[in-house]
């Protein structure tokens, strides 16, 4: 089931502040401009890498699902790991069938690649936050 790692999610309370840090201390030149997420409650930007993608998220208001995050961890850190499954539905079936929780609806949602998503419950995944994407349609 699992695909290759699409990108690791990093919460910050500034994308901007996140943006300066990984261009000044790491050099990084690939970077998207940032755009709001609404359906998700967050803004989003992507640190291109040449085998993946550090995927900066920022918080949308109070209602973010990364207020909780940030309020535990105020400077920000990593959030989640994203991997990429050919049919997320039979993902996310057979994540159930495992015993998994997905959380939400478990409905799949439109993710920040424009694919579709789901968000397993960490404490089924070893404490990670653990996010299942639809593969875009060029990796296949």
């Amino acid at each position: 089931m699992i695909g290759r790692l699409n990108h690791v999610g990093v919460a910050t309370p500034s994308i901007d502040d996140s943006i300066r840090l990984y261009r000044e201390m790491l050099g990084a030149t690939d970077i998207t401009e940032p755009f709001d997420l609404p359906p998700q409650g967050v803004r989003v930007c992507f640190v291109n890498l040449p085998n993946s993608q550090i995927e900066l998220i920022e918080p949308l208001g109070e209602d973010s699902p990364l207020t909780g995050f940030l309020a535990k961890n105020p400077k920000g850190g990593q959030h989640h790991v994203c991997f990429e499954v050919e049919d997320i539905i039979a993902a996310r079936d057979e994540m159930r069938a495992k015993g998994a929780t997905i959380l939400g609806t478990g409905e799949p949602r439109i993710g920040a690649h424009g694919t579709p998503v789901i968000f397993v419950h960490p404490k089924d995944m070893g404490g990670v936050l653990v996010e299942l994407m639809q593969q875009p349609d060029e990796a296949h």
